[in-house]
């Protein structure tokens, strides 16, 4: 905990059995208070790694429901055990758990609602074997995505996140994709309630255990992702009013 702020980790997981005890030994338990893993229905023995480190908390997905419908399960998980800050890390040790402290330290004290940690910032991304190609798809993304959405963030499309339970209970996510765009629509929500984005320098790993998404897979992601920041610009505008945008208060 943080100011009285309970923590919980969730890990959105598909076929992370290499790789999730690398990941879990980092969390920093001193603040940390639960961590949630949610198997996507993953072939290899991700549930068994989770029981044998002492995960209480395991979901697992009878049938793939895709990495949206993943972190559905894991943020549905996360309010059901009263969680105050959600930190979203995947379990493929792309992204080190040592943020974590700072990530939470910027949400318990008020400074943002809700912290990206950005490869973009600084040269952590091509340093980390970021593939060029996914680079320049990244910044060009972004870019559009800034003048269409009219925010400056550094990156949109990180897979480290951390939210305030406000934030999680103001936006209707069950509106949201499945698949990967989930994240954009997503940081769309949030900036249409209203609530602003950190973002703290975040260095990433590239290797053959970490999960990666396909040339193919990542064209339609990139369409996806130009849909939703063209859709948020509409609905600002009143020309479209779009489903995603309710608002959803739980709590």
């Amino acid at each position: 905990m943080i100011n009285g702020k309970k923590i919980v980790v969730v890990l959105p997981a598909y076929n992370a059995a290499e790789t999730l005890e690398t990941t879990y030994r980092e969390i920093p338990f001193d603040i940390v208070d639960e961590v949630v893993l949610v198997d996507d229905a993953s072939p290899d023995n991700t549930i068994e790694v989770g029981s044998k480190l002492g995960i209480k908390h395991i979901v697992k997905h009878q049938k793939n429901r895709g990495y949206g419908g993943n972190q559905k399960s894991c943020y549905a998980k996360a309010l059901e055990l009263n969680a105050d800050i959600v930190i979203m890390l995947h379990p493929d040790y792309q992204y080190t758990p040592k943020l974590i402290h700072s990530m939470s330290y910027m949400i318990a004290n008020d400074v943002y609602p809700v912290v990206f940690g950005s490869r973009i910032l600084g040269k952590g991304a091509l340093l980390g074997g970021m593939p060029v190609y996914k680079y320049i798809a990244n910044r060009f993304l972004t870019l559009t995505q800034n003048i269409l959405i009219n925010q400056k963030l550094s990156e949109y499309h990180t897979g480290y996140r951390a939210f305030s339970k406000e934030v999680l209970l103001a936006i209707d996510m069950e509106a949201n994709s499945d698949d990967f765009v989930f994240d954009n629509q997503m940081a769309s929500q949030i900036f249409m309630a209203g609530f602003q984005i950190g973002e703290i320098t975040c260095p990433t790993k590239y290797f053959d255990e970490a999960s990666s998404i396909n040339f193919s897979r990542s064209v339609t992601y990139g369409l996806g992702v130009l849909k939703t920041s063209l859709l948020h610009r509409l609905h600002m505008w009143g020309l479209v009013k779009s489903k995603i945008y309710r608002s959803s208060r739980k709590g």
